[in-house]
């Protein structure tokens, strides 16, 4: 890995969070071009903690949702890809290079994800990304630097798997899905919209058999069509259905884990309601590929 980032949390930590931005972060070197060892300080905090730095080093006296402290300064209009030899200057005794600081605010995190709609990972992710092209030296005060370092940050997240679809398109798939339930001895439709890595949503629907134990439920339609499809990487899976929170079944929760065991859960049911979970959540212990399972039974 060419950048490791040292997390300090003045809030609970996220669970899978550091993970997930880790990857974001190196997704967001490789775009740049960088090889070298570099590693940052990635705090995160709240409201108030964000307002005083803000204050202090910027004389702007209000919480904001990210905030960037470069220690490393490329020649004007140049990058850090640019800039290779002056990272070699400045590598400490452990061979990295230290980058600079970045400050996320968690409480505005989730106030911009609830508004855009889209996950709390995801809005961490690109503010992630944001203050790191920013700690590169890129910047959006002119139309065409912004459209640089937006083409950028769209580059690293789509390499990371953070897709554009955000969960209310994600649960409105789910929906469309259930109108084509087959359903006729449980009266209960159920469609699920499942996320794969590279931006794709397979969807699919509960279809019941006279012989009830033929019968598959919308989460595995999904998930079957997309793997005889050659996908095998997912990120999030919206379930809806009409009347009751619609929580997957546990053959389904194993199906998923054999594929997806980090993928996060998005169930929908009634008018507005909605709850989430990770399968991890869902299916504590899961064994299959990820737990060495293929070792354990003698096969490649």
């Amino acid at each position: 890995m060419s950048i490791r980032l040292e997390f300090i949390w003045d809030v609970p930590p996220i669970d899978g969070a550091e993970k997930m931005l880790n990857q974001v972060a190196q997704e967001c070197m490789a775009a740049e071009g960088i090889t070298l060892p570099v590693y940052v300080q990635a705090r995160i905090t709240g409201d108030e903690e964000i307002r005083e730095i803000n204050r202090e080093y910027r004389n702007v006296d209000r919480a904001t949702d990210v905030l960037s402290f470069p220690s490393t300064n490329c020649r004007p209009e140049k990058t850090l890809g640019a800039c290779e030899k002056k990272l070699l200057q400045e590598r400490d005794e452990t061979g990295c290079c230290f980058l600079g600081d970045m400050i996320i605010s968690l409480p505005r995190a989730r106030e911009q994800a609830q508004e855009y709609g889209h996950s709390l990972q995801r809005e961490l992710a690109y503010l992630t990304a944001h203050s790191l092209f920013h700690l590169m030296g890129y910047d959006h005060m002119q139309e065409k630097d912004k459209e640089r370092m937006r083409s950028m940050e769209e580059i690293a997240l789509g390499r990371a798997g953070i897709s554009r679809v955000t969960d209310d398109e994600l649960i409105e798939m789910a929906k469309e899905a259930m109108q084509f339930s087959y359903s006729p001895y449980s009266h209960y439709k159920v469609g699920a919209a499942l996320l794969a890595k590279n931006g794709q949503v397979f969807k699919g629907c509960n279809i019941e058999n006279a012989s009830y134990g033929a019968t598959n439920c919308a989460e595995r339609t999904a998930l079957f069509k997309a793997v005889s499809e050659g996908v095998r990487e997912f990120t999030a899976i919206a379930i809806a259905a009409e009347k009751s929170v619609p929580w997957p079944c546990g053959i389904c929760r194993q199906a998923l884990n054999e594929f997806a065991p980090e993928l996060r859960v998005i169930v929908a049911w009634g008018e507005n309601s909605r709850e989430e979970s990770t399968l991890q959540q869902l299916l504590p212990h899961g064994f299959g590929p990820a737990t060495g399972m293929l070792d354990i039974l003698g096969k490649e």
